[in-house]
């Protein structure tokens, strides 16, 4: 199973597809949120087009988000898609995931809701940089961010019986 994780996404549809093509065939995509509006503290993105990205979201079966403090009720309303949830724990055959957009509570309050939930994985965005820490009971991800990276580089990850792999541009 390939699991593919963007986050932060921020309105701008030729980073998410570019992000589409790095990851390749992947059976589930996980969006950490921050789906179609830049927000405030950030510059507006090049090329922004949150109307074209939530057409192409709305189109797809196989995403899955959590809500990130960019998004709002009309992200739902023009992507048909379930974004109101701040986590979700997801099981993708083997592998249970923790997910959330990591704004609302500290780390150690998110590692603790992952362990107490038997999770493998916890998966976060907000910060738009890249993470991959293992603990003796839980892998710590965050895939970066495809539209406004503060860590160098756009990038995107995928999960997959290998282990986690990072995709830049």
């Amino acid at each position: 199973m390939r699991i593919g994780i963007v986050s932060d996404t921020h309105g701008r549809y030729k980073d998410f597809m570019i992000a589409l093509e790095k990851m390749g065939d992947v059976d589930f995509i996980l969006h950490l949120g921050d789906v179609l509006y830049h927000g405030p503290r950030n510059d507006l993105p090049g090329t922004y087009e949150p109307k074209k990205l939530a057409e192409k979201l709305k189109n797809m079966d196989n995403i899955v988000f959590v809500r990130g403090n960019c998004d709002s009720e009309v992200d739902e309303m023009v992507t048909d898609k379930n974004i109101h949830e701040n986590f979700r724990i997801i099981d993708f055959g083997d592998i249970r995931i923790y997910a959330t957009h990591g704004h609302r509570e500290s780390e150690d309050e998110r590692v603790a809701a992952a362990e107490n939930k038997f999770c493998d994985y916890l998966i976060t965005g907000h910060t738009h940089i890249k993470k991959d820490v293992r603990t003796d009971t839980l892998h710590i991800l965050n895939p970066g961010s495809t539209t406004i990276p503060k860590d160098g580089s756009h990038s995107c990850a995928v999960i997959d019986d290998e282990g986690v792999h990072f995709y830049e541009w």
